[in-house]
């Protein structure tokens, strides 16, 4: 190190001083270039280290932030969602401002995560036929996402038709047989301040990989 370098010099300059100094007390050019090469080999390998350290942390943090703020990856689990999503399929939550009729969304319900579609928003009157079809303050919806010949009332408490409250949403699985939600009062209407985010991509299986509608 440099320290050594400049504490032989000190130790000639102090043995000089008693003429006892001799010049192979002083460091040579090559000894001084080694010095300061192991000096900045060993400076550069601790930033290099620390810019290292430093873009990992921040890359942690920011996939924290994401995930807690804006991006969740969800498993889904059960089939209320079939055929359209079934058990094990990885999907991709974005959080969003709006949400709008027909959007799959993912909300907390009793410290639980749960997968539905929105069919009707605030102030919307809800109606459902003993065939399973949906009216919307009296229009029917079109369904494209359904399979038709399972279309069902499924299980519903709630008296119809249904008013949506203000500041929520009606939501609704696709396997409307089996299907627990908006349709029974144990769930009923969602708060936006429930919703994890809309349900954009499916990512897993790798082959079932393609945008949700």
């Amino acid at each position: 190190m440099l320290k050594k370098l400049s504490d032989r010099i000190k130790l000639y300059i102090k043995k000089n001083e008693h003429n006892v100094g001799t010049i192979d007390d002083i460091p040579n050019l090559t000894e001084i270039k080694l010095e300061y090469k192991k000096l900045t080999n060993k400076k550069n390998f601790f930033y290099e280290l620390k810019r290292t350290l430093a873009f990992f942390v921040s890359i942690i943090a920011l996939g924290i932030i994401i995930s807690t703020f804006w991006i969740r990856i969800l498993t889904i689990h059960g089939t209320s969602m079939s055929p359209n999503l079934v058990s094990n399929d990885a999907v991709i939550a974005v959080k969003k401002q709006e949400y709008k009729k027909g959007d799959i969304i993912a909300f907390y319900y009793n410290n639980k995560i749960l997968v539905k579609r929105i069919i009707g928003t605030s102030g919307n009157w809800i109606n459902i036929s003993q065939g399973g079809d949906v009216t919307i303050n009296g229009k029917n919806v079109k369904e494209k996402y359904l399979n038709k010949s399972k279309k069902s009332i499924g299980i519903i408490d709630v008296k119809l038709p249904y008013q949506v409250p203000e500041d929520k949403f009606f939501v609704m699985g696709d396997q409307r047989s089996i299907s627990i939600d908006s349709r029974n009062k144990s769930i009923g209407s969602i708060g936006k301040e429930q919703i994890i985010g809309k349900l954009e991509f499916r990512v897993w299986p790798l082959q079932h990989f393609n945008i949700l509608k």
